[in-house]
């Protein structure tokens, strides 16, 4: 019983940390806001993707690559685009920009090539842009980890108004050098 009790608990942890951060998060994020174990985080979130499936939610818990969101349900979308659609979509911030702009002139890109042009962490921004699907994955890199890849989308092409992703402008010498990887 007392399992059963703790996971709840951090069910309820989790469901608020989720609200608070307003961000998807993976399972390292929420392991190290709740020092709970990796067992437990994942206990949890499953009661609560199991209570917001009833009908009485109007949200769900989604899971985006590897973290996991609110996000109204797609049922509620018809109701909801009128009144939020353009305000949900609207404008990226300065960050989101950026990191947009490195995957659009440096596709394919993984995240740790992000922030070493970045100079800092990029799992919340690529966790926006792949939410908002203006990025995607585009598989495993074959370099030692073999970590994902990232790259644009035709959702990028149409919110920016591009026809293809040749129709970006060119980069001026001392800016390209900015998008190019040290090493």
């Amino acid at each position: 019983m007392e399992v059963y009790t703790e996971e709840y608990k951090a069910a309820n942890l989790i469901e608020s940390i989720l609200y608070l951060e307003n961000q998807a998060l993976g399972l390292p994020q929420l392991t190290r806001k709740t020092g709970l174990t990796r067992k437990i985080v994942l206990a949890a979130i499953e009661i609560i993707r199991k209570e917001y499936d009833s009908e009485i939610h109007g949200l769900e818990l989604i899971r985006i690559g590897d973290d996991y969101t609110f996000a109204p349900k797609q049922a509620l979308w018809e109701h909801l685009k009128p009144l939020y659609g353009k305000k949900h979509q609207g404008r990226l911030s300065k960050a989101a920009l950026e990191t947009m702009a490195i995957i659009a002139y440096s596709q394919p890109i993984t995240r740790v090539e992000i922030e070493s042009i970045r100079g800092v962490a990029a799992d919340g921004m690529i966790s926006l842009l792949l939410s908002k699907g203006l990025i995607r994955e585009l598989g495993k890199k074959d370099s030692p980890g073999r970590p994902m890849q990232f790259g644009t989308t035709k959702e990028f092409l149409k919110y920016f108004r591009l026809g293809s992703i040749a129709d970006l402008p060119r980069l001026e010498d001392r800016e390209q050098d900015r998008f190019e990887l040290n090493g």
